[in-house]
């Protein structure tokens, strides 16, 4: 459920963008703040440390994310960073256990529905942190469909050149994704298309996190029988 209401607020951020961030769009977003600030009350609340919970680096966000939220004036400036409550969510061991135990399908691809994950959220956040940085300054981004082509175009190293950041803060964010986000777009992409590492617990002490093409197990040495795509 909670999983569910995050990708439900992340959806209605980007439709939003659509029809401007009229009285409507504002309610429902202070509705948003108002369930993430009661989220966030019952986990202070039950946790036996509340300051040290505070000052996690995922409850500052989701302070950031409610005020952004509640407060009118300080706009959409960053309510984008609900995404990263998602990734707060998918590094919690409860939800983590939760979905292994449910679902065979998680627990027989969780290496890849998890890479997936961080790199859908790596696309949005760049997204739109685009967006935010450029709307109202920018004819060519116009909402987050703009926004995303700028970005998909700029990690994929297309580079139409048709849509282009303005002013000097866009030119340093685009040398910044041009930098950092297309290896790291990469690396994901390769771990969604093809993971790295297996899962294949060694029956001598237990690791259960292998290479692929592992014949031995790095930690004790135990001659592994991991399967293949060329086993029978």
């Amino acid at each position: 459920m909670l999983l569910a209401f995050d990708l439900t607020t992340i959806v209605f951020l980007i439709a939003s963008s659509f029809s401007g961030y009229g009285p409507y769009v504002k309610l429902v977003d202070a509705l948003f703040g108002v369930i993430i600030l009661a989220d966030l009350v019952a986990r202070l609340w039950l946790s036996k440390r509340p300051l040290r919970e505070m000052l996690r680096f995922f409850n500052v966000i989701d302070v950031l994310v409610v005020i952004s939220l509640i407060m009118p004036l300080t706009g959409e400036g960053l309510a984008f960073m609900r995404v990263v409550r998602m990734l707060r969510l998918l590094q919690s061991h409860q939800i983590l256990k939760q979905l292994r135990r449910d679902f065979q399908f998680f627990r027989d691809r969780e290496g890849t529905i998890k890479a997936a994950i961080n790199l859908t959220c790596f696309i949005f956040f760049t997204t739109a942190l685009v967006f935010e940085t450029q709307y109202g300054i920018n004819s060519g981004i116009r909402n987050y469909v703009d926004a995303a082509y700028f970005t998909i175009a700029t990690l994929t190293t297309t580079g139409f050149g048709d849509v282009t950041l303005v002013g000097p803060f866009g030119k340093v964010l685009s040398i910044a994704i041009m930098i950092f986000g297309v290896p790291l777009f990469l690396r994901l992409v390769q771990v969604v298309l093809r993971p790295a590492k297996v899962d294949y617990t060694c029956t001598h002490c237990g690791f259960s996190r292998h290479d692929r093409d592992a014949v031995h197990c790095k930690a004790c040495g135990n001659l592994l029988a991991i399967k293949d795509e060329g086993s029978d």
